[in-house]
This record gives C-alpha cells, structure tokens and sequence, in this order.
C-alpha cells in the first residue's frame, strides 16, 4: 500500500511540475482521512512587461487555455520551432489592432497584450496556419468558469507576429515560458 501512494505521489508532483508549480501538488496530496494543508500559490512574477528577442520563425499553429489552481493559462503552439520564441507580452489600457491602430474591444478589468514572433500564416507559401480573425474571440477557446481569464481577441498578424488582447478579472501577475515548441502565459488568480 505504501508503494502506491509514493507512486501516486509521484504522479502527482510530476503532474504539478509540468503546470509550473510544486505548490499545487502539496494541496492534492495528505493524509488519508485528513484535510490537506492551504495551497501556497506563488504571486513573486509581478506585472511588468516580459520580452525576448530571439525568433524561430516558424508559424502559430493553435491557441489553447487551461485552468490550474494558482493561476490561468494561455498556451502558444508552434509547432516546429526549435530554437527560442520571441515574444513581448505587457498590460495596456486599450488594445489597437498592431498595422491598422484599429481598437480592438476587450471585455475585463485589465487587458494583457501579448505579441509572439509567429505568424499565423505560412512565410513560404501564404497559407493560413492559425484561424484568428481581427477583432474576434480566438477560436475553439472556451473560458466559461475561469477564475482569471474574461475574454480573447485575436489583434493581427502582421510582419512576422501574431497579436492577442486578452481580458482579465484583474490586473494580476504574470510569467512567460517556454517549453519546447510552446509559449506559455500564465496569469494568477490573485496577488
């Protein structure tokens, strides 16, 4: 019985440290019979504006949300890259469509602006890679019971970038990852 329990919580860590926290896996986890202990959510990201200049080039393939008990998250794929993702991600009062200035309405107490080196199209060939369209939701994401995320919309994507308004309950902190060919926003639920 105790074999199963260490290989359940091993599971459990192992889950918790690919959603980006160890935290999370202290709150699954306790004595049978027994309520866990208070999750601890880190809120050390703060809110400043995240960059990296590096690209790969290659074209955004899908957008997709998830939810974790610390924070919301939006996940970049771009599928193929290889090297380091560009990106510059940041707060802004209002969100104008990158080429055009058009505005762009975004539903939320706070708007998270979020610029990724990949076109939504293919360089070579012009092909549509991603089914953004300016000003709409991004589609197939579903943020019915978030805590954090409120609303998307897809901005442009213009020489090389692809641009997303996303509306938040709050203006709340923030990191930007990478993991392998995925940009990762994650948003937490509180300070």
């Amino acid at each position: 019985m105790r074999r199963l329990g260490t290989a359940a919580a091993a599971l459990v860590l192992a889950g918790a440290g690919l959603a980006g926290t160890a935290q999370a896996a202290g709150a699954a986890t306790g004595p049978v019979g027994k309520a866990a202990a208070p999750m601890v959510c880190s809120t050390v990201w703060g809110s400043g504006d995240k960059s990296a200049t590096d690209s790969d080039g290659q074209p955004l393939k899908n957008i997709k949300t998830s939810r974790s008990a610390c924070y919301d998250r939006m996940v970049f794929d771009i599928s193929g890259a290889k090297g380091k993702l560009g990106y510059h991600v940041g707060y802004v009062d209002k969100f104008h469509q990158d080429g055009s200035g058009e505005l762009i309405p975004v539903n939320g107490r706070a708007i998270l602006q979020i610029y990724v080196s990949a076109p939504s199209y293919d360089g070579a060939t012009g092909k549509q890679t991603y089914a953004g369209r300016a000003g709409k939701p991004l589609p197939g994401v579903n943020l019915t019971g978030y805590k954090t995320f409120k609303d998307t919309k897809f901005g442009a994507s213009f020489e090389g970038q692809t641009q997303v308004g996303l509306g938040l309950r709050a203006k709340l902190p923030f990191r930007v990852l990478q993991s392998g060919d995925q940009l990762i926003v994650d948003v937490a639920h509180s300070w």
